[in-house]
């Protein structure tokens, strides 16, 4: 039986991984074409990434899922410690993408490679991130948990979702999302990416 947290978790990656590999087809496109960026629906798309995964979804998966598993199971200890390590690391990874991006948009083109670089590491790392998880930890805490660990899950996991799954942002993000929508090409969204 999947659990509603593992849907969640999986709509989740999914969505991270669409927009990540937006940002990576809308550079590689502006790098063809010998343009600029928007370099509004960039740090747009950033802000999501930092607001969203970083602060709201390892958040449930740190506070929440780990534990839980770790009380049920001596399996997998060091793996849930790398990846409460990524999570704690995150924030920073993001910040340096930002920095990069800021750097790009103010210095010009002698700054857009160390950009896209900085893009690349934290693609590569993030989907590898989930990756584990859906592999390793998601499988594990179908055999481990309990019903009763998964009625708390489901229900804290259901309270915070993430918008680009299909459900509606809160008030406070409703326009972060409509500009991302339609400033960024598909999957992710309705714009050309020009």
């Amino acid at each position: 039986m999947t659990h509603s947290t593992t849907r969640i978790i999986r709509d989740e990656h999914s969505a991270l991984s669409a927009m990540l590999r937006s940002i990576i087809l809308l550079l590689a496109q502006h790098r063809r074409e010998g343009t600029l960026p928007d370099f509004g629906a960039l740090r747009a798309m950033l802000f999501y990434v930092d607001e969203f995964p970083e602060k709201r979804h390892h958040r449930k998966e740190t506070e929440l899922l780990f534990p839980k598993l770790r009380a049920r199971t001596p399996l997998s200890r060091e793996l849930l410690d790398r990846l409460d390590d990524d999570h704690a690391r995150g924030e920073r990874r993001i910040r340096n993408v930002e920095h990069a991006l800021l750097a790009f948009e103010m210095m010009g083109e002698s700054r857009r490679k160390a950009f896209e670089q900085a893009v690349e590491h934290y693609v590569d790392f993030y989907l590898a991130h989930m990756a584990m998880e859906e592999r390793e930890i998601l499988p594990l805490a179908e055999r481990v948990l309990t019903e009763e660990d998964w009625a708390e899950l489901d229900q804290a996991f259901g309270a915070n979702r993430d918008p680009l799954t299909g459900c509606e942002p809160d008030a406070e993000y409703r326009e972060l999302f409509t500009r991302i929508v339609n400033a960024v090409p598909a999957p992710i969204g309705l714009g050309a990416g020009g």
